[in-house]
C-alpha cells in the first residue's frame, strides 16, 4: 500500500498519464501509414478492426473519465469529457473517421494528464459509486479503478501494436520504461 493506504500514488497517475499520451501519439502515428479501408479492415480481432479496437479504447476511456467526472473533487480538468455523450456500448464505433478518431484521442489524452495533475493521495482514497454499461450498480475504490483504467488501455493498445504488425507496420518501443529515467546510486 502507498500514501493514505492507497494502491496507487498520485506520481503512478500522473506517470501513466504521461505514457498514455506518448504511447497513443506512437500509436496513431503508426495507425495514420494506413489507408482507411486497411484500418477498417476486419483482422479478427476482439473488436474487429484496428479502428474498431482504436474507437473500443476511446470508448472505454470516455465512460471511465465520465464516471471520475462524478467525484466530489469536481476536476475542472475534466470538463472537456463532461461535454461529451456517453457512450452506448463497448464495440460503438464513435468515429469511422481516422481524423476525427485522433482528434478525440487528443482532447481525451489531454483531459486524462491534466486531470492527474489534480489528484490527491486523499482523492485516491475516495470510492465511487458508478453504473455499469450492463445496467448494474458498483462501488469502488478510485484507485482500484484508475489500475483498471490504465490497465485496460494497455491491454487493449497491444492487440492494436499486434494488428499494426501484421500490417507490417512497425510502432516501436512500447515500453513504459522508455519514460523511466536511469538512476544513479
Amino acid at each position: 500500500m502507498s500514501e493514505a493506504g492507497n494502491l496507487i500514488t498520485p506520481d503512478y497517475v500522473m506517470t501513466m498519464a504521461d505514457y498514455n499520451q506518448w504511447i497513443n501519439a506512437r500509436v496513431y502515428a503508426a495507425a495514420r501509414q494506413l489507408p482507411a479501408e486497411e484500418l477498417a479492415a476486419s483482422r479478427k480481432a476482439f473488436f474487429g478492426s484496428i479502428i474498431g479496437t482504436l474507437n473500443h479504447i476511446v470508448v472505454g476511456d470516455t465512460t471511465w473519465l465520465k464516471r471520475f467526472a462524478t467525484h466530489p473533487s469536481a476536476f475542472d480538468s475534466l470538463d472537456p469529457i463532461r461535454a461529451l455523450e456517453v457512450p452506448v456500448a463497448l464495440n460503438q464505433i464513435l468515429f469511422s473517421d481516422f481524423d476525427a478518431l485522433s482528434e478525440r484521442r487528443v482532447l481525451i489524452d489531454e483531459a486524462i494528464v491534466r486531470w492527474a495533475r489534480q489528484l490527491t493521495a486523499a482523492d485516491l482514497s475516495h470510492s465511487l459509486t458508478y453504473t455499469r454499461m450492463s445496467g448494474g450498480v458498483a462501488r469502488k475504490p478510485l484507485d482500484a479503478l484508475l489500475v483498471h483504467f490504465f490497465n485496460h488501455q494497455t491491454h487493449h493498445r497491444g492487440q492494436v501494436t499486434t494488428l499494426l504488425s501484421q500490417a507490417d507496420i512497425d510502432v516501436g518501443v512500447t515500453d513504459v520504461l522508455v519514460l523511466m529515467p536511469d538512476v544513479n546510486d
